[in-house]
């Protein structure tokens, strides 16, 4: 899918693209840190009816919520391509040591060569997580590496 980015000085930018319909459809990222998602009329391109403004804050939501499946689907098509390659799932249990402790305490990914790649907490989804991000009782890491790496990070949260 082609995406044309035009500037809009004083305003931000747009990102424009045609839909699986063949509608045209702009997000304005505002420079005031807002968002408006834009249909173009068919019969002027030139004419847009908004759909929907969003604060920052609602944007992120709706790009976690749009993106969570899709990080998982590519994840899994990675490790498919990749020999080698595995995705697995840690959850951090409420004995460890780790719990209320910044993600990057661990040295996770240099004891192990695997990545943490995102924290799933309840219904959240922290994709590609700060070394800052601190750890949760029952969250769920979403790991990939090989499948030592991957044992081996479960190994560093159950003991």
């Amino acid at each position: 899918m082609d995406v044309n980015e035009v500037l809009l000085p004083g305003v931000g930018l747009r990102y424009e693209f045609t839909n699986a319909d063949g509608q045209r459809v702009g997000i304005i990222a505002r420079r005031s840190g807002g968002f408006e998602v834009v249909a173009y009329e068919p019969d002027d391109p030139d004419e847009s009816r908004p759909l929907l403004r969003l604060t920052r804050d609602e944007a992120d939501t709706v790009a976690e919520i749009l993106g969570a499946p899709r990080i998982a689907e590519r994840f899994a098509d990675l490790t498919k391509e990749v020999p080698g390659l595995a995705a697995g799932q840690v959850v951090v249990p409420p004995g460890t040591p780790h719990v209320d402790q910044p993600l990057g305490s661990t040295r996770a990914r240099t004891r192990t060569g695997a990545s943490i790649v995102a924290v799933v907490r309840g219904e959240d989804v922290i994709a590609s997580p700060a070394p800052t991000e601190v750890l949760r009782a029952g969250d769920v890491l979403v790991v990939i590496g090989t499948h030592e790496g991957i044992d081996g990070v479960r190994r560093i949260f159950e003991g």
